[in-house]
């Protein structure tokens, strides 16, 4: 197995691909993932309205990366998923770990719904899932909380690079 893996910025991963197919040049994460989650949260903020939206709550299950954009059939699933094999290392880690940590989130407010305690899921959905989405949504755009970054220099530096 010697087949090196693309680089971000380079041949089937450069700029103008990473950009048609919404990926983040520096990261490699695309924020379309974030859907996946998205759906549910605002599903589960709604209970108190909407009961009867337990049961898409409940059919709800954890979806890795790659199987998303396969699952969906999203256009530029291709690059997303090489890009997400050539995203820097540490950064994919840490946004794995937010994963997880969303993953089994949204499992306890599941059980919350089951329950029939659906404003303590909504409240969850709205406190501890919200900051776990806020946090994955920085490492798409390459920032590893607990960073020590100016924001206006990683801002200045994320438009440097779409327009590079």
């Amino acid at each position: 197995m010697s087949e090196q893996t693309a680089q971000l910025g380079e041949g089937p991963l450069s700029a103008e691909a990473l950009n048609a197919a919404n990926v983040h040049p520096e990261s490699g994460l695309a924020t379309d993932y974030l859907n996946h989650f998205n759906e549910v949260v605002m599903l589960l903020e709604m209970l108190g309205d909407m009961p009867d939206m337990a049961e898409e709550v409940l059919a709800w299950s954890p979806c890795g990366y790659a199987e998303h954009f396969q699952r969906t059939n999203y256009a530029g699933a291709e690059t997303v998923i090489s890009a997400y094999a050539a995203a820097p290392r540490a950064l994919k880690a840490h946004f794995e770990t937010i994963i997880a940590a969303l993953d089994e989130a949204l499992g306890e407010a599941k059980l919350l719904v089951r329950s029939g305690d659906v404003a303590a899921a909504a409240a969850m959905a709205g406190e501890e899932i919200e900051t776990l989405l806020a946090a994955a949504r920085a490492c798409v755009n390459g920032r590893i909380e607990g960073e020590d970054v100016d924001d206006r220099a990683a801002a200045q530096a994320g438009v440097d690079a779409l327009f590079g």
